[in-house]
């Protein structure tokens, strides 16, 4: 069974940065998969913010409002993924989930619909 975690999460005041954690159980590693980040706002649906595929070199996908400001990359091990976020804003506030999903092929990597493994979420808040 895959497992999930994610850390960082915090307080950060506008155009401040903040560096999200996820680590996986080795189990993945032996397969082409997927990472992603997601978050949901109080209200709103989950959304892909950006993810990260083994499977196909490394492609990296963000979403529109945050590219040039987040960065996902592989941590210190082919189980982690990191993600650099800068320039915050209040809209960036939300509970981040990372997600694994396994698959030999290339697949809509943003949409949560794709991804079989969560991990419980971490919050991060905007606010001055």
């Amino acid at each position: 069974q895959v497992q999930v975690a994610e850390s960082g999460g915090g307080l950060v005041q506008p155009g401040g940065s903040l560096r999200l954690s996820c680590t996986t159980n080795s189990e993945i590693r032996f397969t082409k998969y997927a990472l992603g980040w997601f978050r949901q706002a109080p209200g709103k649906e989950r959304e892909g913010v950006a993810a990260i595929y083994t499977g196909g070199g490394g492609n990296r996908y963000y979403l529109d409002s945050v590219k040039g400001r987040f960065s996902i990359s592989q941590g210190d091990t082919a189980n982690d993924v990191l993600l650099q976020m800068k320039d915050l804003r209040p809209e960036d506030t939300a509970t981040y989930f990372c997600a694994a999903g396994v698959s030999p092929a290339c697949r809509p990597w943003l949409m949560e619909s794709e991804y079989d493994y969560w991990g419980p979420g971490t919050q991060v808040t905007v606010s001055s």
